[in-house]
């Protein structure tokens, strides 16, 4: 009789587990891999070249950014940052003429493009005042393009 009723209380038990629901936003589905994914990301008119390659996109966004401007000193280096509503904005850490510095950079995304986005700086030149003042022209967007081997 005790194993009858063992058995009944397990059946009972295992009969009365149901699996949870768990409920998505959709709106919170969208990943960052899926606003920017990894890439390179490219502005050439032959007398600008800035080129963006995001290497990585979970937790934080990283990836190795470069200029080649017209008139001035090239640099390259490391970009960390954090994406939030479509905009990126990050340390550049890079070297210019053989010294190591850093900046603030702010980059829009626009479709298959970044925007960079230019604001009032700090008084040392190296973060933006106000990162929700900045403004996106579409001077020289970056567009997304096969990152050459």
């Amino acid at each position: 009789m005790k194993k009858l009723l063992i058995i009944a209380f397990c059946i009972l038990t295992l009969s009365s587990c149901k699996k949870k629901e768990v409920l998505v936003d959709p709106q919170k589905m969208e990943t960052t891999q899926s606003l920017l994914p990894i890439g390179c990301y490219v502005f050439n008119d032959s007398k600008n070249v800035i080129s963006f390659e995001i290497t990585d996109n979970k937790d934080e966004i990283k990836g190795i950014l470069a200029y080649s401007l017209a008139e001035k000193d090239r640099n390259s280096g490391s970009f960390v940052g954090q994406l939030n509503n479509k905009t990126l904005i990050g340390t550049y850490t890079f070297q210019s003429e053989g010294t190591e510095s850093t900046r603030q950079v702010a980059f829009k995304i626009n479709g298959n493009q970044l925007l960079e986005g230019y604001g009032e700086m700090s008084a040392d030149g190296t973060t933006f005042k106000d990162t929700n003042a900045l403004t996106f022209p579409n001077e020289m967007p970056l567009t997304k393009t096969p990152c050459s081997q």
